[in-house]
């Protein structure tokens, strides 16, 4: 009987057991099918979350767009209703010294001047320009006159209280000039441009290299002086096929002849016939070719009534008694190859060296009828004197940013540039009859200063380098010049040197 009790047990208990394991199956069942449906909609709302993320982003961006359209539209009025200004400020140390024909030296080891230029640019439409340059350049406590004493206008032009006085206006205007280009003249492809004003006439090709700035007009080897006057250029490379290819018209005033105002007649700013007639020059500059990497570069210019001294007014020690005087023409022709790198991939260093070679030439044409005795450059006939200049400037092997630059330039007997306005403290290389020489170095320091240091040596051959077209021009040989007879021509330079040490910040 107990068995059968056991046996009915067990098998009730097994029956349970299946039956209890059929139902946990069922609910295991059940919650699958349940995850597999929270999954599958959690998968559709994340999907629908994605698609409203992207609508969001798409109206962000084309918010942005709109936004920045916005910004561009507010930058680009404020950049035709400003003027932007740039800062060029150099500090400058320079030690000169020369060796003149009687032995005698000269020198100052340790002069100190500040030169700022504010530039400035003014743009109300895409094709209309405004450029400017307001220029200060003094020595450390000097004053216009260099007179330590200051008697006139008095102790209020002193250097210490010059800025707290009412005097005169030692602001310059260096540059001033508007600009019109069109990207077609009278329906060719011919885009041209036409500038009047106060015009960019210093630092040109040649001598902007040394100074680490973009080339101005024209040509530095026989120009390099301020001036007002008209430029109009003319792109041809479309029209000839050929790389580069441009034609630039020059003309300018150099000296005006008018009366002042409030004349006694009547006749302000007329013609004053007792003075010397208008001093005007014109030529132009033509560019043949200019691949980006090779160009070649021309420049023809004549100036009509230049000026110059007598030889009485010159020997006799008073600079109040030197009045210009009308000695005839000048004729200047430039010719010169550069290179922004040397080959084809060669190595890094000759892809960053720049070189340049140069030829130029000046005539004169004296005018025989003025009363300057002796007529322009010492003769009464036509003279042409040449001058050769080279320059190349490549990167310091010592240094991962600094560059060294090496030129060289040569005039002859009756070489005469119109460079007058050439930085160098001790004189125009570049006018000299003679051989002159430079070395430099440029190191950036920080994004806006950098340090230069250049040296400076000219041998003349020939008195009157530095000079106008008068007596003082004269070019006599340094050779037949010596202590005995010296001060028969005023004891003329034989070598100058300038070594100078700069810092400028530009930005």
């Amino acid at each position: 009987m107990k068995k059968k009790i056991i046996i009915l047990s067990s098998v009730a208990a097994l029956v349970t057991t299946s039956f209890a394991s059929s139902d946990l199956e069922e609910r295991l069942n059940a919650m699958e099918k349940k995850i597999l449906l929270l999954e599958k909609q959690l998968s559709t709302a994340q999907n629908k979350l994605n698609k409203k993320i992207e609508v969001v982003k798409k109206n962000d961006i084309k918010a942005n767009k709109k936004l920045n359209k916005k910004i561009n539209k507010v930058k680009a009025h404020d950049a035709k209703d400003n003027i932007k200004w740039n800062i060029d400020f150099r500090t400058a140390f320079d030690s000169i010294h020369y060796k003149h024909a009687s032995g005698k030296k000269s020198s100052n080891p340790d002069l100190l001047t500040n030169r700022l230029w504010l530039g400035m640019a003014f743009a109300p439409s895409d094709n209309v320009l405004f450029k400017g340059k307001l220029a200060y350049y003094k020595a450390y406590g000097d004053s216009a006159n260099h007179s330590q004493a200051n008697t006139n206008p008095g102790y209020a032009n002193f250097d210490w209280v010059t800025s707290e006085n009412a005097n005169d206006n030692t602001l310059k205007v260096k540059e001033a000039y508007w600009l019109y280009k069109n990207e077609t003249l009278f329906d060719t492809a011919v885009p041209w441009t036409i500038s009047v004003g106060r015009r960019p006439s210093t630092d040109g090709l040649g001598i902007n290299m040394r100074e680490g700035m973009k080339d101005n007009s024209p040509l530095s080897h026989t120009v390099n002086v301020e001036f007002d006057g008209l430029s109009s250029k003319f792109n041809l490379d479309k029209v000839t096929g050929v790389d580069g290819m441009w034609w630039k018209l020059c003309t300018g005033r150099g000296l005006t002849n008018a009366k002042p105002r409030f004349q006694s007649d009547g006749s302000s700013y007329t013609e004053d016939d007792t003075e010397n007639p208008d001093v005007d020059m014109y030529g132009f500059i033509f560019v043949p070719w200019d691949n980006g990497q090779y160009s070649i570069h021309t420049n023809y210019a004549k100036a009509v009534n230049m000026i110059g001294f007598t030889q009485t007014d010159i020997t006799d020690g008073n600079n109040a008694n030197n009045k210009f005087q009308d000695v005839g023409e000048l004729e200047l022709l430039t010719a010169m190859i550069r290179a922004n790198g040397l080959g084809d991939g060669i190595n890094d260093f000759l892809d960053d060296t720049q070189l340049f070679v140069s030829w130029a030439q000046s005539k004169t044409d004296p005018n025989t009828t003025h009363s300057l005795n002796g007529g322009m450059l010492g003769s009464s006939e036509s003279k042409t004197g040449h001058s050769f200049w080279v320059g190349v400037n490549f990167p310091c092997l010592l240094t991962d940013d600094g560059r060294i630059g090496i030129e060289w330039n040569k005039g002859s007997k009756y070489w005469r540039s119109m460079t007058y306005g050439e930085d160098t403290m001790a004189g125009s290389k570049i006018a000299a009859r003679g051989t002159a020489w430079e070395i430099y170095y440029d190191k950036p320091i920080t994004k806006a200063l950098k340090f230069n240091a250049r040296y400076t040596q000219i041998k003349y051959d020939y008195t009157g380098s530095q000079a106008f077209f008068g007596a003082d021009g004269t070019p006599n040989s340094l050779d037949n010049i010596n202590a005995t007879n010296a001060a028969m021509y005023g004891d003329p330079v034989k070598e100058a040197s300038d070594l100078r040490l700069s810092v400028s910040y530009r930005f």
